[in-house]
């Protein structure tokens, strides 16, 4: 049985542009880890551990096919809308559409989706986020 998580790996072309996008969320730096053909970045949200492993094959020159499972990471932010602002003015990232209730339920946060320079989709949280749960459908 699985005690905990450990990291979610995504492969990147540019690691100093991955680097900055990851950054600009307030995650930090952590390590590197060098093999033959690759190497992996560490990076971590402060206090958390290194949940993040951007993983670079040497000499990758196109784009990685995301594929139709993938669909996001989710994080939670103290500021959506500073975030988003933040984004644009040092990047030039904007979110796919603006900040909504998802649902249009009115008592969750607002969220808001933005692609990593590969095309990941990172799920932006406004505040605090404990997994919502409906009732089980009556049978």
């Amino acid at each position: 049985m699985a005690s905990h998580l450990v990291h979610t790996c995504v492969r990147v072309r540019d690691i100093d542009a991955s680097v900055r996008f990851y950054e600009a969320l307030g995650f930090e730096r952590r390590g590197r880890l060098n093999f033959e053909t690759a190497y992996n970045v560490y990076l971590g949200l402060p206090g958390d551990g290194d949940r993040l492993e951007l993983t670079v094959n040497v000499g990758r020159d196109e784009p990685y096919d995301l594929g139709e499972g993938y669909n996001h990471v989710a994080l939670t932010v103290e500021d959506l809308d500073q975030l988003l602002a933040n984004l644009k003015a040092q990047l030039g990232v904007e979110p796919e559409k603006a900040p909504y209730h998802p649902g249009g339920r009115e008592e969750l946060p607002r969220i808001a989706f933005v692609q990593d320079p590969d095309g990941y989709r990172i799920e932006l949280i406004d505040g605090a986020f404990p997994t919502p749960q409906d009732a089980a459908p009556e049978a």
